[in-house]
């Protein structure tokens, strides 16, 4: 029978006793090289002692599902639990460690140190001033846009040199808002490179001040979001700019900007485009994963890096309000920003380039003259992030998960990863951001057993006791993306109705599940019925199981041995498909 145990070995002296020696000298006498601890002869006697633990592994007292004394799970088997989705073809959950870098945290949202008090006090009269100016120069701005829209219909070819000229007037006065901000003066490295030979433009994204600044310097047609146009005053104003809208969470949309880019970057009558492919502000500690809209193209691209050099107060678009944003750069003597224009970045000519590896040269481009990182953040983090600040998270940092990377291995979108989110957080994460054993069991409706035991253990890839969202969101798009998830659906709800009916009771799934799950009773299959019967009829349809099992994957868990009772293995599966 095979033990495990601890074995203990023992040096022996005369007296059974192990201690260093008593005179300095001995340590003395030892050089750099030699070793701390000088290896024991071999033929000293050892005393071997054998603490065998098996017994108590199997003592009949001792159970397989425990708590700690925090109330974490303690499972004696999680080092050799069993992979509860090998049927489907899983090798296991590996999951990244955290993150170290929050892009979007604003270093200073609140007004700390007597200095900024006093300062801001000093300047309450300048910012009255510079907030008339601010009103003024956006109403004069706003009226020269219209005089220059008047009666242009013909929105499909550029905007007639004539318009274009009056719209020199709304230019001016952005750039006396630029002044009224606090940025007196704009630090240049570089120029631009002429329209035609880079007819794109990029550029990272800190704050709502570098719209202002290349709408006054470059006059660009810019891609932004279809809700800017019903921003007042500000959307006439990117109307003139022929702005290209986009609906980030419409394939339709989206491919609609990517012709709109290629029509209009290849005609010169067109200004040039300035894309942020960032796709959301930052607080320029790190370079986030770029949207590929701005290389699709193939045009020659010119970087340009924006830095906002600070001491007290940090501008960037952060975890803070637009309104305390602009009071805290109203109330500052001086506001830095620096604009340095980069090489131009052309596609490789002596060979095909595909689009990613041009987005990852301009992006290392940006990142390196910025001296930051690159990481795999997108805007489906801040949506991750938002969702944890307004359920009052106090970790909300934590369940940022680099959505890029889980959509690259995945193929999951940002709005599902809200979804599982929103599952998650109704597991009652304790303040660090961790979901305990039974908070788990009790969301997915399954009972404490040797099955949902492995599902836990499945995820929590640290056996700690406890699992995180980043762990959940990876096991759960884990499962999904294996090959015989689908079919294993499939057929997992044919066997169920095998009476005939196109629709599940709840009785045929307490049968079906009954054959894999032991002593399930009435109460907790009625738990899994409702959970499955999402339109609340009283049966379960094929759209029902498929939603259900599409929002919580990990549950087609439960119906795998019932699977592998009825003889399917992997082999079968692939073959049913």
């Amino acid at each position: 029978m095979q033990t495990h145990g601890v074995a203990l070995s023992l040096s022996l002296s005369q007296s059974l006793n192990f201690r260093p020696s008593d005179d300095p000298s001995a340590m003395a006498d030892h050089d750099i090289s030699s070793p701390l601890l000088s290896s024991q002869p071999s033929d000293t006697p050892h005393l071997t002692i054998i603490v065998n633990a098996s017994d108590s592994d199997n003592h009949p007292n001792n159970k397989n599902i425990n708590n700690d004394n925090n109330g974490n799970h303690q499972n004696g088997r999680d080092s050799h639990s069993r992979n509860p989705f090998e049927l489907i073809g899983s090798k296991g959950l590996e999951v990244p460690g955290p993150a170290t870098v929050d892009p979007f945290r604003n270093e200073t949202p609140t007004i700390d140190g007597l200095y900024e008090w006093v300062k801001i006090v000093v300047c309450l009269p300048i910012a009255a001033v510079r907030l008339v100016l601010f009103g003024v120069c956006l109403l004069v701005g706003f009226l020269a846009t219209k005089l220059a829209l008047e009666g242009w219909k013909d929105k499909q070819n550029p905007l007639p040199r004539w318009r274009s000229r009056i719209m020199w007037v709304t230019r001016v006065c952005a750039r006396c808002i630029l002044f009224s901000f606090g940025y007196h003066w704009i630090r240049r490295k570089g120029k631009p490179a002429p329209r035609e030979t880079a007819p794109i433009v990029v550029s990272n994204h800190v704050s709502f001040i570098e719209p202002i600044f290349y709408f006054y310097e470059l006059f660009p047609t810019i891609v932004a979001a279809e809700s800017h146009d019903s921003i007042p005053f500000v959307g006439t104003i990117i109307r003139a700019m022929q702005v290209i809208y986009v609906n980030r969470f419409s394939p339709s949309s989206r491919k609609h900007a990517v012709n709109e880019i290629k029509r209009k970057a290849s005609c010169d009558g067109f200004p040039r485009l300035l894309l942020f492919p960032e796709g959301t502000t930052t607080n320029g500690s790190a370079l986030i994963s770029f949207q590929l809209g701005a290389f699709i193209p193939g045009y020659p691209i010119q970087p340009v890096v924006i830095r906002y050099p600070y001491v007290h107060f940090d501008q960037s678009w952060g975890n803070i309000s637009l309104a305390k944003l602009m009071f805290r750069m109203f109330t500052q003597f001086h506001n830095f920003m620096e604009v340095e224009y980069l090489p131009v970045v052309s596609p490789l000519t002596n060979r095909k380039e595909s689009i990613i590896h041009l987005a990852e040269r301009t992006s290392h481009a940006i990142a390196t003259a910025l001296n930051v990182t690159e990481t795999s953040h997108s805007y489906g983090d801040l949506m991750l992030l938002t969702k944890a600040l307004q359920s009052k998270q106090e970790k909300p940092s934590s369940y940022m998960v680099e959505m890029a990377r889980v959509e690259s291995l995945f193929h999951i979108s940002s709005l599902e990863a809200v979804d599982f989110l929103d599952k998650f957080l109704s597991m009652n994460p304790d303040p660090s951001g961790c979901v305990r054993f039974y908070d788990f069991l009790s969301v997915l409706r399954l009972k404490a057993c040797a099955l949902s035991e492995e599902i836990f253990a499945f995820i929590d890839v640290e056996k700690n006791g406890t699992i995180t969202f980043k762990q959940f969101l990876f096991g759960s798009a884990h499962v999904m993306k294996q090959p015989l998830f689908r079919q294993a659906c499939e057929l997992s709800f044919t066997e169920c109705t095998a009476g005939g009916n196109d629709y599940m009771l709840e009785h045929e799934l307490g049968d079906f599940l009954g054959r894999g799950i032991p002593d399930l009773n009435a109460d907790e299959v009625h738990g899994l019925f409702n959970l499955l019967d999402s339109d609340n009829d009283g049966k379960i349809s094929k759209d029902d199981f498929d939603s259900c099992l599409r929002k919580n994957p990990l549950l087609i868990a439960l119906f795998l041995p019932c699977l592998l009772h009825k003889g399917f293995s992997s082999q079968k599966l692939v073959l049913e498909r």
